[in-house]
């Protein structure tokens, strides 16, 4: 069977990475009042945002999400991830503190990309997990990287966070990137007879810590 080539290059990592605040409204919503903030920075051609409920800057132990990009769960309702949930829940939670931090990354499917994930999917659909799609299509299985977000933490002066996540790999490489996680708040959502395999892989083969809720 031949596989595609990855479109996309992986970004090295490099301490130099710097961004900065490229817009800033008020943004009310369904899960609360925030202020959005749209951030260039000089590694990718991405705009990445951040919404912020309360004042953040000095913030210490700050809850944070730290949500990558998902076109088909966050916009199109998609039941093959938990995506759209775990946005929803994050946003509310947030919403309902006096301060906290959700960064939404445009990390297209773990960083691989629309038209990559799209590909993955159909090589899903022929047996592979989630892991074993990536590395057939040329990818680690997981191209995600951090230090953006690391960096707009850094500009909106937040000291530590208690970060919203099931991925021991997403808090090794933000503290890698010189942020302080304080704690870990689990970020569990349910699956449905649709997701139940791309869960079971991220806990089995990525090391996502799914039993906690």
């Amino acid at each position: 069977m031949s596989t595609a080539m990855p479109l996309q290059p992986t970004f090295p990592d490099h301490s130099d990475v710097r961004v900065e605040i490229a817009s800033v409204a008020e943004l009310p919503s369904e899960f609360g009042n925030f202020r959005v903030y749209v951030f260039s920075n000089n590694r990718d051609s991405k705009e990445h945002l951040a919404m912020v409920h309360g004042e953040v800057f000095g913030a210490h132990d700050l809850v944070t999400r730290v949500h990558s990009e998902c076109l088909t769960g966050d916009v199109l309702g998609s039941l093959r991830c938990d995506c759209r949930p775990q946005l929803e829940r994050a946003l509310t939670k947030v919403g309902q503190l006096p301060r906290g931090i959700v960064l939404y990354m445009r990390q297209e499917g773990r960083g691989i990309g629309l038209t990559n994930k799209i590909r993955a999917y159909g090589l899903q659909e022929r047996g592979m997990d989630t892991v074993e799609a990536n590395l057939a299509l040329g990818f680690k299985d997981d191209e995600r990287d951090y230090t953006v977000a690391a960096a707009m933490l850094r500009t909106l002066g937040v000291r530590s966070i208690a970060l919203m996540t099931n991925n021991p790999d997403k808090v090794n490489k933000l503290s890698a990137s010189g942020i302080q996680v304080s704690s870990r708040i689990p970020h569990v959502i349910g699956s449905n007879p649709h997701n139940h395999k791309y869960l079971s892989t991220k806990a089995s083969k990525s090391g996502h810590m799914m039993g906690e809720s």
